[in-house]
């Protein structure tokens, strides 16, 4: 008899739980940011930190509601935020609300299957949640070098 043994190094909940970590982070990172300076403050030509929280608000929760109902939508990066940190915060906790509720809804065998998230990027459904991380990362520590350069100490990195 020929069994498959299938190891797992994290489970669905784990990642779950990760990725709630950094959103956490990038939350109090937000929230590290006087509100003048969220919305306008940049070096080196990159974006302001809005703009690129902006760009987080379209991909996770819009990139797990395409996971869990299999149909493309657009990539919007792009929100009404009103000019206002505290609003931009209460969409990234509705977000946040969103992929808790969604995240149930991922078979374990859906994580390998290979999908075109925004009907333009190809991978596996574990691999675009991997780079949902991995670009959520990327911009905060963006926020981190502008958070410092305005003499303002971020939150400890491994406090997720």
């Amino acid at each position: 008899m020929n069994a498959t043994i299938t190891k797992t190094a994290i489970t669905t909940d784990d990642l779950l739980s990760h990725l709630q970590g950094h959103r956490n982070l990038t939350r109090r990172t937000i929230e590290a940011f006087p509100e003048k300076e969220f919305f306008n403050h940049s070096l080196g030509g990159m974006r302001t930190f809005a703009e690129m929280i902006m760009e987080l608000l379209g991909i996770a929760a819009p990139g797990v509601q395409e996971i869990v109902s299999g149909k493309s939508a657009p990539l919007v990066e792009h929100v009404d935020h009103e000019n206002s940190k505290a609003k931009m915060l209460q969409l990234w906790d509705e977000a946040t609300a969103q992929i808790n509720v969604l995240w149930p809804q991922i078979s374990e065998a859906r994580f390998q299957e290979n999908i075109t998230l925004f009907g333009m990027y190809e991978g596996t459904v574990w691999s675009s949640l991997f780079y949902f991380i991995d670009n959520e990362i990327h911009h905060r520590g963006q926020g981190y070098v502008y958070l410092r350069s305005l003499g303002i100490e971020p939150p400890a990195f491994y406090e997720r």
